[in-house]
């Protein structure tokens, strides 16, 4: 049953992948027959996506430290199972709010500089 599995999970990921691919190419093909440049729809480069995931990244690692700071001062070493659940609900938390507080902080900084070029 194993070998069934990864079987199919291999088969199918090579057909995702060719189909993707396969697609794509009938996209473009279909373009240039039109007279449109293929090249034009291409998204123009984002100067800021490293400082964004950079923070995100930052915040997310901050939002584990509080976590497992709250988690340890609040029920100790030995856990129970219900103990154990709220634990995690501390964990999600404060993932959510520190990597938005770094997506929030990386949009100011990202306005700032917007604003500081424009002048």
């Amino acid at each position: 049953m194993g070998e069934l599995v990864a079987i199919t999970l291999f088969l199918g990921a090579f057909t995702m992948v060719f189909g993707i691919r396969y697609l794509s190419n009938k996209e473009k093909m279909a373009m240039i027959e039109r007279g449109i440049n293929p090249g034009v729809g291409r998204s123009a480069p984002k100067p800021y996506l490293s400082l964004k995931f950079g923070l995100l990244l930052v915040g997310l690692g901050i939002g584990l430290l509080v976590a497992l700071a709250v988690v340890r001062n609040m029920f100790g070493s030995e856990m129970t199972h219900t103990e154990t659940s709220q634990a995690v609900a501390v964990y999600f938390g404060c993932l959510g709010i520190f990597g938005g507080l770094g997506l929030v902080v990386s949009f100011l900084v990202e306005k700032k500089a917007i604003e500081k070029d424009k002048f």
